[in-house]
C-alpha cells in the first residue's frame, strides 16, 4: 500500500463505506481479513525478465489513487504467480514508501523506473498495528515509476534482482492502461 506525508483519511472513509454497506449481522469481525477486494481491479499478465530466464506474473493494476490506497490490504492470500503492479502518471521520489497497514501477508515490492528496469527489491512484513502512523515505511531510496508487489520471497527463488526487466507480457509499455 502506497504511503504518503498524510495520514490514511482515505482508508478510513473505505472503512466507513462498507459498514455502511453492511447490514447489522454483516459487519465484518474487528480483525478479521476479508477474501475479497473492496476495491475492483483490472488485470494483466507481466513479464519478468533476467539474464538467465523469463517469469510470468498475472498482475492486477492499481492505477487510481483509490486502488493505490487500497492496495493488497485485507488480503489472506496471493495466488504463487501473482501480484499487484501499482503505476503512476508521473515519477515518484526516493523518499514515496510503501507501508503495510492492514496488509495481511509479508510480501516482497520491486521499484521499476520508466524503462521498466528494477531499481530496488525491498522485503515488506505485515503490520499489526491499529494505527498507520506506527506501521515503518519502506522506502526505495530511488526515484520510480511502477512497483509490484509480490509474495515474499518470490524474487529471491526466481533470481530476480535489480537491473532486471518487467513488462506487459503483450509487449505494450508499462504505465499503459
Amino acid at each position: 500500500m502506497m504511503r504518503t506525508g498524510h495520514p490514511r483519511l482515505h482508508w478510513m472513509g473505505l472503512v466507513a463505506a462498507l459498514a455502511a454497506a453492511c447490514g447489522p449481522d454483516e459487519q465484518p469481525e474487528a480483525g478479521r481479513a476479508l477474501e475479497t477486494p473492496l476495491v475492483a481491479f483490472d488485470t494483466m499478465t507481466l513479464r519478468i525478465e533476467t539474464a538467465e530466464d523469463t517469469f510470468r506474473v498475472r498482475a492486477e493494476i492499481a492505477a487510481s489513487d483509490e486502488q493505490r490506497s487500497f492496495g493488497l490490504m485485507e488480503r489472506t492470500s496471493l495466488a504463487e504467480d501473482a501480484g499487484m503492479l501499482f503505476v503512476y502518471d508521473e515519477p515518484q521520489p526516493a523518499g514515496a514508501g510503501f507501508w503495510m497497514f492492514h496488509t495481511r501477508i509479508p510480501l516482497d515490492i520491486a521499484f521499476i523506473d520508466a524503462g521498466g528496469r528494477i531499481v530496488s527489491i525491498l522485503r515488506m512484513e505485515p503490520c499489526e498495528s491499529p494505527y498507520p502512523q506506527w506501521c515503518p515505511t519502506y522506502d526505495p531510496g530511488v526515484a520510480y515509476s511502477s512497483a509490484l508487489e509480490v509474495n515474499a520471497g518470490y524474487f529471491a527463488e526466481r533470481g530476480i534482482r535489480i537491473g532486471d526487466r518487467v513488462m506487459p507480457a503483450d509487449g505494450s509499455e508499462l504505465g499503459a492502461r
